[in-house]
């Protein structure tokens, strides 16, 4: 009944800016003799930016390694779980990556230091709540509370969203400063998964410095049909945002009057997780 939009990028981007970057410059060897650990994780990492999009002759083509190298590469990405192919030949991350990132996440000090805060927030809004990172030009999710009432989100973690349709995404744009922020959205997509997603980009500048002074972002059911959000942006002990959380409502259990109420929930819960965070000794 309600469907998760989980997009991933088309290049290869470092983590908070949206940066092209050749595969040379991105994974180049640290050390001698890491070569072909270079190539692999080259290959991995493009298989995990545009999953089940790309072919071998595809593949071969962004990596820009021959095609024999390619194919010996992703053969041995698949047969160690860490990469799968689809039955049209495309590639998708392997589940046991997914599973080996997933024991990164639990050891997260965001992951920790939250998880008190949102089974709250849970708890009070009856609603699923997600807690997000940036990743590339997105975010990832790392946690996920269901709501104890019947319909729920179909979303997981691990999957990775857009900055421009979600309210987690919007939320970590707003609290990065405003030059920071323009230099990113210059760069996205602005693909419509609904007809209320931003596609305009004045507009969305414009939806940014409004989610920047009111303090928290609004979905109004713009990556999801019938399904509206609330989020707020974490941040770290530097006051750098690191992580955004959010509350999603489906459009029927939604009532107006209770919109200033939701909006008080997700900043409170994103200004004590950011007091957390601080008190985590590094």
């Amino acid at each position: 009944m309600v469907l998760a939009h989980e997009t991933s990028l088309l290049t290869v981007n470092t983590m908070n800016e949206h940066t092209a970057v050749s595969q040379g410059e991105a994974f180049s060897p640290a050390v001698q003799g890491t070569a072909s650990f270079s190539k692999f994780m080259t290959v991995l990492q493009v298989i995990g930016d545009n999953p089940g999009k790309l072919d071998i002759a595809q593949l071969t083509a962004a990596v820009r390694f021959p095609r024999a190298t390619t194919y010996r590469i992703a053969a041995g990405l698949v047969a160690e779980g860490l990469a799968m192919q689809n039955l049209d030949g495309t590639y998708s991350l392997g589940y046991r990556l997914i599973q080996l990132a997933s024991k990164s996440w639990e050891a997260s000090d965001i992951r920790n230091a939250a998880r008190p805060f949102i089974e709250a927030l849970r708890d009070a809004a009856k609603e699923t709540v997600h807690l997000a990172v940036p990743s590339g030009n997105g975010m990832a999710y790392i946690d996920k509370l269901e709501s104890p009432n019947a319909v729920r989100m179909m979303t997981r973690i691990g999957a990775r969203v857009e900055f421009h349709s979600t309210s987690v995404g919007k939320a970590y744009l707003a609290a990065l400063p405003e030059e920071r922020s323009w230099q990113i959205i210059a760069g996205l997509e602005l693909r419509p998964f609904t007809d209320f997603t931003f596609t305009d980009r004045d507009l969305f500048l414009e939806e940014i410095r409004k989610t920047r002074s009111r303090g928290y972002s609004y979905d109004h059911e713009e990556n999801e049909r019938d399904i509206r959000c609330f989020g707020s942006a974490i941040y770290d002990r530097s006051g750098e945002p690191v992580a955004g959380v959010s509350i999603s409502i489906p459009l029927y259990r939604y009532n107006e009057d209770e919109h200033a109420d939701y909006a008080r929930l997700i900043q409170e819960t994103a200004a004590s997780i950011t007091q957390s965070l601080a008190a985590v000794v590094k």
